[in-house]
């Protein structure tokens, strides 16, 4: 038994990290399938059997309203990668086609998201990158390396809820059948949001109130920067986790955004194995970015929420000026002459208008245009968070 569990946690495992040792290693009755449009879930002797064997079923067309069936096997197996690549690649049609995987014969979704922000293209732009999770090679496909066990059964489908029809889909979704699954094995799901127009002040929830217990993996995210706030940097916001009873106050808290992805002093575009930023523009203030929790795994028994403050900072007569053309402006500390102040803490707030208010660098709340996908294991097969949001409300103002 201990042999076995061994073997299987290898499998499990083998995306996110492989020794040398552990290639050669078998797990007992495994097998191998792999789902594209010659061979639908991977049927045994059964591929490649269109146009005389000679490339006739290589990819296929998702119609205005269609819905194709990517993946329908029963039985208990991982999904090792999941590849796969479009004609279109527009920002508008990424948000429009909706990835879905059930498991385990659930009605409900465990991941219910846009394609383009599933595969870290959360800006609608596809840049080539490479991380231990997510790649794009040339910045034309895209790749994931995540394991997806299932124990009864798994369903992939890819949905066009959008007007125009996408000619090409080519894909893969990598798969091995097993005989059992650790008791421990848990379920993949993954989970969008987006808030353009927070309420200043409000934290953008990347994982909201999330119930049971699991893993949170990582995240992706994408940033439209407001360029009515000039040439002042968005990024100060910290990342908290929320774990277990966490109410008033978080058990994990970063200390800015660019921090959070390991980096520091602004954000370029970078990729790394855990974390990176395939997408960063001062120009366009547009930012894509991820976090992959392997190394520093975050847990959870019952809940856990994540969230990332919407705080900014740039120099006090910049926020000055911005506070005066009617944009929401809350400053909140300042870093001057005089050392670092925390506005909060003074018995009287200063307002930035003040003759006396403190020069220098001011961090301050703001509204930025986020939205994210958030990666996670969870025990069981669906969560209790809600369904993928409307397609008026994932393309608004994306161009």
């Amino acid at each position: 038994m201990i042999r076995k569990s061994f073997l299987m946690a290898a499998v499990l495992t083998a995306a996110i990290s492989v020794s040398a040792q552990e290639l050669y290693l078998k797990p007992a009755q495994a097998t191998t399938g792999w789902s594209s449009f010659e061979n639908l879930n991977g049927v045994k002797n059964a591929g490649g059997q269109r146009n005389k064997e000679a490339k006739g079923a290589a990819f296929a067309s998702v119609k205005a309203g269609e819905t194709k069936v990517l993946l329908d096997v029963k039985g208990t197996g991982i999904i090792q990668r999941i590849w796969c690549t479009i004609r279109n690649r527009e920002p508008k049609m990424l948000r429009s086609l909706r990835l879905q995987m059930f498991w385990d014969g659930d009605a409900k979704p465990a991941v219910d998201v846009p394609l383009g922000d599933f595969f870290v293209a959360n800006t609608g732009k596809t840049v080539a990158f490479q991380s231990a999770l997510f790649a794009s090679p040339e910045g034309r496909s895209y790749n994931c390396f995540i394991p997806m066990p299932f124990r009864k059964g798994a369903r992939v489908l890819l949905i066009n809820e959008g007007t125009e029809d996408q000619k090409m889909l080519y894909f893969d979704i990598d798969f091995i059948k097993v005989p059992s699954l650790p008791a421990n094995a848990q379920y993949f799901h993954a989970f969008w949001n987006r808030q353009a127009n927070n309420p200043l002040k409000k934290d953008y929830e990347i994982l909201p109130g999330l119930k049971g217990n699991g893993r949170f993996l990582g995240v992706s995210v994408g940033v439209f920067a407001n360029k009515e706030y000039g040439n002042t940097w968005w990024g100060e916001g910290e990342v908290k986790m929320y774990i277990d009873g966490d109410h008033k106050y978080p058990t994990i808290n970063g200390t800015g955004t660019e921090d959070y992805i390991g980096t520091g002093w602004g954000l370029s575009a970078f990729s790394n194995w855990y974390q990176g930023c395939p997408v960063a523009s001062d120009s366009l203030k547009t930012y894509g970015f991820y976090r992959w929790h392997l190394p520093d795994a975050v847990y959870f028994k019952n809940e856990i929420s994540v969230r990332l403050q919407e705080i900014g900072g740039g120099e006090d007569t910049e926020v000055k000026a911005a506070f005066l053309k009617g944009l929401p402006v809350i400053p909140i500390s300042v870093d001057g002459e005089n050392g670092y102040t925390n506005l909060f803490e003074l018995k009287k707030l200063p307002a930035i208008t003040d003759a006396d208010f403190p020069k220098g660098w001011v961090n301050f709340y703001r509204v930025d245009d986020y939205s994210s996908v958030a990666y996670f294991y969870l025990q069981t097969t669906s969560s209790n968070l809600p369904t993928l949001a409307p397609l008026a409300e994932r393309i608004a103002g994306i161009k």
